[in-house]
């Protein structure tokens, strides 16, 4: 595994240097090319005006489009992996509490 490097991506024809390695670069690249296809739908089909709320909708769709898409399992699974990590953190922390 290579470790990170720095590629460009672009968004609404502004250009972005992100980190990440040569194994996560082109779902990378996909996600950008997404996330400007959203942004450039919100600009040219709305009266959204600025780069930081169109983002900010492009970013909200995009929610909404994910919780929705698989009829609200995906938050329940969510919780369900909080609800396990808060229970491990619960286990690690009480042990720490033991040891002073």
């Amino acid at each position: 595994m290579a470790g990170p490097r720095s590629i460009e991506i672009h968004i609404l024809g502004r250009a972005f240097k992100v980190a990440c390695s040569r194994e996560e670069e082109s779902a990378l690249i996909a996600a950008a090319d997404y996330l400007d296809e959203k942004m450039r739908e919100i600009r040219d089909g709305s009266k959204v005006i600025g780069a930081e709320r169109i983002a900010i909708m492009a970013g909200l769709n995009m929610a909404h489009e994910l919780l929705t898409q698989s009829g609200g399992s995906l938050i329940e699974e969510s919780r369900a992996r909080l609800t396990h990590c808060n229970t491990l953190l619960d286990s690690v922390l009480e042990d720490q509490d033991k040891l002073f």
